[in-house]
C-alpha cells in the first residue's frame, strides 16, 4: 500500500522498497498551462556541476543511464525511469522539478501528483494543489538525496521564476538560443512499460533483481504514438549589465588617507557613520593600517570593526564592493535570501529561517528571537507549567519559550550568536539551556542534572532533547566537536553539547596545598567525558 506523504515528510527508500530500479511519475496540469518537468542531477553542494545530469525534454539521459526520461504515460504528465545503485557517487541528489512554460501562476493549478513505483507497487505518493502556492512559476517536488543511504523528501516549495531562473538557482549556466533536436520516435524506449491505469497491474520493473538473470519483462502495451515535435526551449538570454547612473564612479571611502589636521584646529566634519569612540582631529594610524578619519564603513560592518577593514573576512561581513556603475541590485545580491527547499535553512552564520508550511508542526523559540517574519504566523507564549518553572528556577535551565505556528517562514536570531542546527533522527544530544535557540515541537525535552563538589551550586544542567526534528543550538564563535575519549575533559564553562550516551564524570583538580599558595591556574572544575567510539562533545571558545 502506498505511504502518502505531506510536504516535509522525508523516508529511507529501504523503508519503502528494496528495489533500486524506480519508476518517479509527476501529474501536474492546468487551464492552458504548459510544464517542463525536469530532473537536476546535483554534487555535495547542491549545484549543477555536471549539466549532463539536466535532464530535461532536450537532453532526455544521463549519460550513463541511471536517469532517464519516459514521456507522459499512465495518467502521468512526465515520468521517469531511476536505478540509484547506477548514479554516480558525485551526484548526491536527484531533485525533480516542474516550470510553467509562458504566462501563469502555480495557483493555477489543479490536484498534482509526484509518486515512486517499485517493483509494479505504488510505495509513495505526495499530492498538492494549487492552494499551497501563489504567484510562484516554478515549484520543487520532491528529491532523491543521499545521507549515508538514499532518502525520499517530499518538498514542495515554490520558486519565483521559470525554467532558467531554476536552473540559475542549481548553479546551471544559460545557454544560448539552438534550434531544438526532433525527438526520436519511441521505437528505443526501454523494454519495460509503464505504470498502468489503477485498474490494470503496476510495472514490476524496479523490483529486486532475482536470482539468475531473466530477461526484462514486456506488458505488450503498444508504444504510444510520436510526440509532436518538442517545445521550443526557454530562450535564454544573458541579463544586459545595468547602466550606470552615475557619471562618475561612487566612492565607499577616499582613495588615500586625507593629511590629519594641525593639532588644535578643528577638523573637516566627520563622515556618517565615523567609528565611535575616535576623536575629532585624532591622527589616523599609518599605512598598512585601516583607512583614515572620516571613512564610512562598508554597508554590513560590524560594529567595532575598524574602517577601511577588508570586509568579507568572515560569514556576515560585507564583501568586497561592487565594480563602479554595478547599480544597487549588484550591491545588495550578496545578501539576498537563501534559496527555499528545507524546513531549516541558514541564511549566514548568525540568521535561521524556519518554513513552519513544512512537516506540519509547531516550532519553539526562545522569546524575542525573531526578527523577521513573511505570510501568516501566529506566536504565542509557551507556558512550562509548575513543575517546570520549579524545575526551570531550581536549576537554571528554564528557557522562556514562544510557539510559532502558521504558513509562513520566520527568521531567528540572537545577538549575532552562530547558529548550527541539528537534525536528530530518533537519538538524542544534550545540550546547555543557554545554548538552545529554538526546536521542532515534536522533540521530547527534560532536564538532567549533574552533581559536583566542585560546580558553583553544587550542581550542573543540561537539556537532553530525544525524536525525530531539528534543535537549533547557538554558540559564541566556530565551536569545535571532539570524540569521547578516557582523556577527553572539558570546562564545564565552555561546554555546549554532547551525545546523550556518554558518561559524565566530575574532574576537580583542587588541591589543599595549592589553595593555602595565593593564585593557581583558574582551571579547577573540568568534565570528564566517557563513552563508547561515536560518542561526542561540542565545545564553544567562550566560557559562560
Amino acid at each position: 500500500m502506498a505511504r502518502e506523504f505531506q510536504r516535509g515528510h522525508k523516508a529511507k527508500v529501504s523503508d519503502l522498497t528494496a528495489g533500486t530500479d524506480l519508476y518517479v511519475g509527476v501529474q501536474i496540469a492546468g487551464p492552458g498551462l504548459t510544464f517542463d518537468i525536469s530532473c537536476f542531477g546535483l554534487d555535495a553542494n547542491e549545484q549543477l556541476s555536471d549539466d549532463r545530469y539536466f535532464v530535461f525534454f532536450n537532453q532526455p539521459k544521463s549519460p550513463e543511464e541511471s536517469i532517464q526520461l519516459l514521456g507522459a504515460q499512465a495518467g502521468d504528465t512526465e515520468s521517469f525511469r531511476v536505478t540509484l545503485d547506477r548514479v554516480p557517487a558525485s551526484i548526491h541528489k536527484l531533485s525533480f522539478t516542474a516550470t510553467i512554460d509562458g504566462a501563469g501562476q502555480m495557483s493555477q493549478i489543479g490536484p498534482g501528483h509526484i509518486r515512486i513505483v517499485a517493483g509494479g507497487e505504488e510505495v509513495v505518493r505526495y499530492a498538492f494543489t494549487g492552494a499551497e502556492f501563489t504567484t510562484e512559476r516554478a515549484v520543487m517536488l520532491g528529491d532523491f538525496y543521499l545521507k549515508d543511504v538514499w532518502r525520499f523528501a517530499a518538498v514542495g516549495q515554490g520558486f519565483d521564476g521559470g525554467l532558467d531562473a531554476l536552473l540559475k538557482n542549481f548553479g546551471g549556466e544559460v545557454a544560448e538560443e539552438e534550434q531544438p533536436q526532433q525527438q526520436a520516435p519511441a521505437a528505443g524506449a526501454p523494454g519495460f512499460a509503464p505504470p498502468p491505469q489503477a485498474a490494470a497491474p503496476a510495472p514490476s520493473f524496479g523490483a529486486p533483481a532475482p536470482q539468475a538473470p531473466a530477461p526484462a519483462p514486456s506488458f505488450g502495451a503498444p508504444a504510444p504514438a510520436p510526440a509532436p515535435a518538442a517545445p521550443q526551449p526557454p530562450q535564454y538570454q544573458q541579463p544586459a549589465a545595468p547602466a550606470p547612473v552615475h557619471a562618475a564612479p561612487t566612492m565607499a571611502a577616499p582613495l588615500a588617507p586625507p593629511a590629519p589636521a594641525p593639532y588644535g584646529q578643528p577638523p573637516q566634519q566627520p563622515s556618517y557613520g565615523q567609528v565611535p569612540g575616535q576623536y575629532p582631529g585624532q591622527v589616523p594610524p599609518p599605512a598598512p593600517a585601516p583607512g583614515g578619519y572620516g571613512q564610512q564603513p562598508s554597508y554590513g560592518q560590524v560594529p567595532g570593526q575598524m574602517p577601511g577593514q577588508v570586509p568579507g573576512q568572515q560569514p556576515g561581513y560585507a564583501p568586497q564592493a561592487a565594480a563602479p556603475g554595478a547599480g544597487l541590485a549588484a550591491a545588495l545580491q550578496p545578501y539576498k535570501e537563501a534559496p527555499t527547499g528545507s524546513r531549516w535553512t541558514p541564511q549566514n552564520q548568525q540568521l535561521m529561517r524556519v518554513d513552519l508550511s513544512m512537516g506540519g508542526q509547531a516550532v519553539l523559540a526562545r522569546q524575542g528571537s525573531m526578527v523577521l517574519y513573511q505570510g501568516k504566523v501566529d506566536f504565542s507564549y509557551k507556558g512550562a507549567g509548575f513543575a517546570g518553572r520549579i524545575v526551570g528556577n531550581a536549576t537554571g535551565q528554564e528557557v522562556q519559550l514562544m510557539r510559532c505556528t502558521g504558513r509562513g517562514q520566520v527568521f531567528l536570531a540572537e545577538n549575532g550568536a552562530h547558529l548550527h542546527a541539528i537534525e536528530l533522527q530518533g537519538d538524542a544530544i544534550c545540550v546547555s539551556a543557554e545554548n538552545v535557540l529554538a526546536f521542532d515541537e515534536s522533540l521530547q525535552h527534560e532536564v538532567r542534572r549533574i552533581e559536583g563538589h566542585g560546580i558553583p551550586g553544587g550542581a550542573l544542567f543540561t537539556m537532553q532533547f530525544q525524536g525525530t526534528g531539528t534543535v537549533i543550538v547557538k554558540t559564541h564563535g566556530v565551536p569545535v566537536v571532539l570524540p569521547v575519549t578516557p582523556t577527553t575533559f572539558a570546562d564545564s564553562n565552555a561546554i555546549v553539547a554532547w551525545s546523550a550516551a556518554s558518561q559524565v564524570i566530575l574532574s576537580s583538580q583542587v588541591r589543599l596545598r595549592r589553595n593555602a599558595y595565593p593564585g593557581h591556574s583558574g582551571e579547577t572544575v573540568n568534565l570528564q567525558f566517557r563513552g563508547a567510539p561515536g560518542n561526542f562533545i561540542v565545545v564553544q571558545p567562550y566560557e559562560v
